[in-house]
């Protein structure tokens, strides 16, 4: 592993311990070189995941740029780091149990619209806002009143509208 400060290919373990449910394990290393520490995570990966976007184009997956959505929608929450991980983690497990190389961007989407719904009704609905493009405010109340379990037609019952 490289020094991402220096370059040097010298550096040491100096910690090890599972994390994610033992889904990956998270190293602490030092560069023999610069001496700086820095974190690495280490996790299986089935498969080359690729994505296919809307417009056709095939990119490969990235993991990161899943969990910085799930971390902008979350903001503010209470929601820690280890959660939105581990939501991340398990939404790759479920795209690599599909057997399929190939994912559309939009099962993507749907995947963490699902987990997102499950532990935060805020930042579903964040999230939701910039995946299905809202682009009034009546596109968010159409959103929130098609919620789960009457929640949207709840907060309409004490308002004449």
């Amino acid at each position: 592993m490289r020094c991402p400060f220096c370059g040097s290919a010298e550096t040491q373990v100096k910690d090890s311990r599972p994390v994610e449910d033992g889904a990956a394990v998270r190293r602490r290393r030092q560069c023999g070189g610069c001496g700086a520490r820095f974190t690495t995570f280490e996790r299986v990966q089935l498969r080359e995941l690729v994505v296919i976007k809307k417009d056709g184009r095939r990119v490969p997956f990235d993991r990161d740029k899943l969990a910085r959505s799930l971390r902008i929608a979350t903001r503010k929450r209470g929601i820690s780091e280890e959660r939105i991980e581990r939501m991340v983690s398990s939404i790759i497990r479920r795209l690599e149990a599909s057997g399929e190389s190939e994912i559309p961007a939009a099962q993507i989407g749907e995947l963490a619209m699902e987990s997102l719904a499950r532990l935060d009704e805020v930042a579903y609905v964040r999230f939701a806002s910039v995946y299905r493009d809202f682009a009034t405010a009546r596109d968010f109340e159409e959103f929130i009143r098609r919620l789960p379990d009457g929640e949207g037609s709840q907060r309409d019952a004490g308002h004449d509208t």
